[in-house]
C-alpha cells in the first residue's frame, strides 16, 4: 500500500521519527511503544495502518543490530530459536483470528487502542523494574551467552504470548520481553538478554508485519518517511548513551509511555 497523501505530512512524520529514533538509541527500547502511539495520536494514522507499518519499521531497524550483537557474542541462539518457535505461531494465530473475525474499522481501532494502552502500561512498569531484576540476577551470570541452557517449554509459552501481543499492538517485544526473559533466565547477563531479545524480535516483527501488509494494513510511503527520520536519530542517540544516568532515561521513557497510553484513552 502506498498512500501518497501521507507525503504531505512529511515534516511531522520525519521529525517524530527523529525524536523516537533518538530515544530508542539512548535507551535501547521503545520503538513500538513510542512509534505507534505517535502515529495514531499525533499524525492521525488509523490504528491498523500504524501497527502494520510500525512492525515493518521494527523489523528493518532491529535487523541492522543483529550482526553486531552476533559478532560480540551477545546472542543465545538456542533461546532465540525456542522463542521464535512460540512467537511465530502466536503471530500467525493472531493474524488468522483477525482475518476470520473480519472486524469493521471501528471495532478494529477500538481493540487495537485498548490492547495498545495495556501494553504501554506493562512496558512502562517493565522499564522501571528491569534494573532491579538485573542487579539481583547479575551475581551468578555466566561468561558467555551460550553457556545458559535453554528452557524450551516456558520459553515457547513466552514467545507465543509475545507473538500475539506484538501482532495486535506492535508493543511488547522490547521491554516486556527482556523482563520476562530475566525471570526465565536470571543468570544471563544483561547484554546477552538484550542481544537475544533484539535478534528474536526480527523474525517476529517481520512475520507479523508481512501479515498485516497482506491485509492492507501498512503504508510504504509512511514507512519510508519514518526510516528517513529515525535512522539518523538512532545513530545520534546511540552515540550519546552514557551522558545521562540510565535510571533517569528509563524513568523518563516510562513516563512517556504512560502519557501515550493516556492520550490513546482520551482519544478513544
Amino acid at each position: 500500500m502506498f498512500d501518497i497523501s501521507v507525503l504531505s505530512l512529511w515534516p511531522q512524520i520525519v521529525a517524530g521519527g527523529l525524536v523516537v529514533g533518538f530515544l530508542v538509541g539512548m535507551t535501547g527500547v521503545g520503538a513500538g511503544s513510542l512509534m505507534t502511539p505517535f502515529l495514531i495520536t499525533k499524525v492521525g494514522i488509523s490504528p491498523a495502518i500504524a501497527v502494520g507499518t510500525d512492525l515493518l519499521f521494527a523489523a528493518i531497524t532491529k535487523a541492522s543490530a543483529v550482526a553486531p550483537h552476533h559478532t560480540f557474542g551477545h546472542v543465545n541462539w538456542r533461546i532465540v530459536r525456542w522463542l521464535a518457535a512460540g512467537s511465530v505461531p502466536g503471530s500467525i494465530a493472531m493474524l488468522v483470528l483477525i482475518k476470520i473475525l473480519e472486524p469493521d474499522l471501528a471495532t478494529m481501532a477500538s481493540v487495537i487502542k485498548t490492547g495498545l494502552s495495556a501494553a504501554l502500561i506493562l512496558s512502562s512498569f517493565a522499564l522501571v523494574i528491569y534494573p532491579f531484576m538485573k542487579r539481583a540476577s547479575f551475581r551468578d551470570a555466566p561468561g558467555k551467552a551460550d553457556d545458559t541452557v535453554a528452557r524450551p517449554f516456558p520459553t515457547m509459552l513466552l514467545g507465543f504470548a509475545l507473538g500475539s501481543v506484538v501482532t495486535l499492538t506492535s508493543v511488547g517485544a522490547g521491554a516486556i520481553g527482556v523482563v520476562v526473559l530475566t525471570l526465565l533466565y536470571p543468570a544471563l547477563r544483561p547484554r546477552y538478554l538484550i542481544g537475544t531479545d533484539i535478534v528474536h524480535a526480527v523474525p517476529l516483527t517481520l512475520v507479523s508485519g508481512l501479515g498485516h501488509l497482506s491485509m492492507g494494513n501498512a503504508d510504504f510511503a509512511l514507512l519510508g518517511l519514518l526510516l528517513l527520520g529515525s535512522l539518523p536519530g538512532i545513530a545520534l542517540g546511540s552515540r550519546l548513551t552514557g551522558i545521562l544516568p540510565d535510571w533517569l532515561l528509563r524513568s523518563a521513557l516510562a513516563a512517556i509511555l504512560v502519557f501515550a497510553a493516556y492520550q490513546l484513552h482520551a482519544k478513544g
